[in-house]
């Protein structure tokens, strides 16, 4: 059995690999969650988490509480949040960042925090690309020793809890120097002005210590739920001493590369445009394709620049594979236009679509036997963000393929060249785009519903591609 700090458990594999960082593959979303349980558990100094969003359903709810006792033990809790997707009380972001050792901030306060409606429009109407430079980032650190890093944020969707729409998604379990630099990449965000304190977002308002009380014993109460907590879930943790042995067997051991995007992403000098580092390093790698390159992502719209770089690819006889959401699968109609309108240019320039089906048969493999029952299954959607190139080089992170993240959103995740590795995920994605799982494109258009054909063609209308 294990016990102890989670830096005590990490520092004698670090010892073995000198200079390499551990990556350990998260598909499911149990095992996701667990992880985060597990770290937060073995925390005996500091939490740092960025996410875009965070939501008060049942996961938030719980994440909440594990952090606030976190907190009451001498954990430092740090969280920055962005600000467009914050679904939370104002009174229990006062409640959280009012508690000892827990720091709050929200990135860009411009649209949701402290912002009324008034406020929100002019701030559309007069700052277009502020409003819409969003903080993208994944990034969950604890004790500078272990991280995670990918597509899931805080809500019941990216863990297989929701009872209507659930997501594949990806993670990686980081250890070693990447830790470092991804724990640096914090600091940047911390650090700037664009990270607000939520009492100074929320200035003039104030819980009284009664309130403050009453929400604390709510969320020991819902927490303490076994309908809120499942069984198995609480098992899963438990269980986690006895499968760290297989983990840590299981662990790719390499020199990764953390990337990450700097706070505003770029000085703006070209409006919606603009590039980042995190763009960059994806194009340069995308580019030395020889044989062929595979990409997973929710939402496929080429800037010209990726459309030129894929179609050259392409002519050089390099198979580009693309897997994405069909309309019928889709949570984003408004990219899933883009998508319908771009998509015989892709298909033109010779790359292969593959769009997910709402229905996947991998559903019943990546979420289990213990997922909320239903009378409907619920719809399960692409989320994870991944590219491989030559099954030898892997991106998982948080790059969406579409103009919003190359050019407005700041974005993170771990570039790493290990074939092993890669070969294994790019096998999970080739699962994803087989027949049972995904359809070739335009062959399910017709089983999305009638409204979310007529809205895609109507977003379809306007000119948004800088946006999607």
């Amino acid at each position: 059995m294990l016990s102890g700090s989670l830096a005590a458990l990490v520092l004698p594999l670090l010892a073995l690999h000198p200079g390499l960082s551990g990556l350990y593959v998260l598909d499911r979303g149990e095992d996701a969650l667990v992880a985060r349980v597990w770290m937060v558990e073995h925390a005996s100094h500091s939490i740092e988490a960025q996410t875009f969003i965070w939501t008060s359903d049942h996961v938030g709810i719980l994440a909440s509480e594990s952090l606030l006792r976190a907190a009451e033990r001498g954990v430092k809790v740090r969280v920055i949040v962005d600000d467009l997707m914050v679904d939370a009380p104002e009174e229990q972001l006062l409640f959280l960042a009012g508690r000892e050792n827990i720091d709050i901030r929200v990135y860009n306060p411009n649209l949701t925090v402290g912002t009324g409606r008034a406020k929100r429009l002019w701030n559309a109407l007069t700052g277009l690309r502020a409003v819409n430079q969003r903080m993208h980032d994944k990034t969950f650190i604890v004790d500078g020793a272990a991280a995670l890093t990918g597509g899931r944020n805080v809500a019941d969707e990216y863990y297989d809890f929701d009872h209507a729409y659930n997501f594949r998604d990806r993670d990686l379990l980081v250890l070693g120097p990447a830790v470092s630099d991804m724990r640096a990449n914090f600091e940047r965000f911390w650090a700037d002005p664009r990270s607000v304190p939520v009492e100074k977002a929320l200035a003039g308002r104030a819980l009284s210590p009664e309130r403050a009380r009453a929400l604390r014993a709510e969320l020991a109460a819902y927490a303490g739920s076994a309908g809120n907590f499942s069984p198995e879930v609480r098992a899963a943790v438990a269980g986690v001493p006895r499968r760290f042995p297989e983990l840590v067997d299981g662990l790719t051991w390499a020199k990764a590369r953390f990337l990450g995007d700097d706070p505003g992403k770029n000085p703006g000098r070209e409006g919606l445009k603009g590039g980042g580092a995190v763009t960059s390093a994806l194009l340069e790698a995308a580019e030395g394709a020889k044989e062929r390159l595979t990409i997973q992502s929710p939402y496929c719209v080429l800037t010209e620049r990726g459309l030129e770089l894929l179609s050259g690819l392409v002519k050089k006889g390099v198979t580009v594979r693309i897997l994405t959401n069909s309309l019928a699968a889709s949570d984003n109609l408004q990219a899933s236009s883009g998508y319908m309108k771009q998509r015989s240019r892709l298909l033109a320039a010779g790359i292969q679509l593959f769009e997910f089906r709402p229905d996947a048969a991998v559903s019943s493999r990546l979420m289990g036997p213990d997922r909320p029952k239903t009378a409907k299954p619920p719809v399960f959607a692409v989320h994870a963000k991944t590219m491989v190139v030559d099954g030898k080089t892997l991106f998982v992170g948080t790059f969406n393929l579409d103009p919003r993240s190359a050019h407005l959103n700041t974005e993170a995740g771990i570039l790493v060249t290990h074939p092993g590795l890669a070969a294994r995920v790019e096998k999970d994605i080739e699962e994803d785009m087989s027949p049972g799982s995904a359809w070739k494109a335009g062959e399910g258009d017709s089983a999305a519903p009638r409204g979310h054909r007529l809205k895609a063609f109507l977003w379809g209308l306007l000119p948004l591609d800088p946006l999607l």
